[in-house]
């Protein structure tokens, strides 16, 4: 490998890392990706309306009520944020 291709394989991450919120970067913590994984998997199954039917019917409520309670777990998908200490 060549020190050309890796200068275009970093920069072609940093470009997906700017484009791509998920994608994540050396300062993200845990939680960040966390709750990013998180909701992105919440506005999967909202979006996705055969999985949301799956839900609906596997926990016996109606395709509303579960696209409700997905959008509301968006909002803290893992709980509150953990107290930082600054370096």
């Amino acid at each position: 490998m060549q020190a050309s291709d890796r200068f275009n394989i970093n920069s072609q991450l940093e470009h997906l890392q700017a484009k791509y919120v998920g994608t994540g970067h050396a300062d993200l913590h845990r939680y960040e990706w966390a709750v990013n994984i998180q909701r992105d998997s919440y506005a999967s199954y909202v979006g996705h309306y055969p999985i949301l039917s799956y839900f609906a019917l596997a926990e016996n409520e109606s395709i509303g009520r579960e696209r409700y309670n997905f959008m509301q777990r968006m909002l803290l998908p893992c709980g509150p944020p953990p107290e930082r200490e600054d370096d």
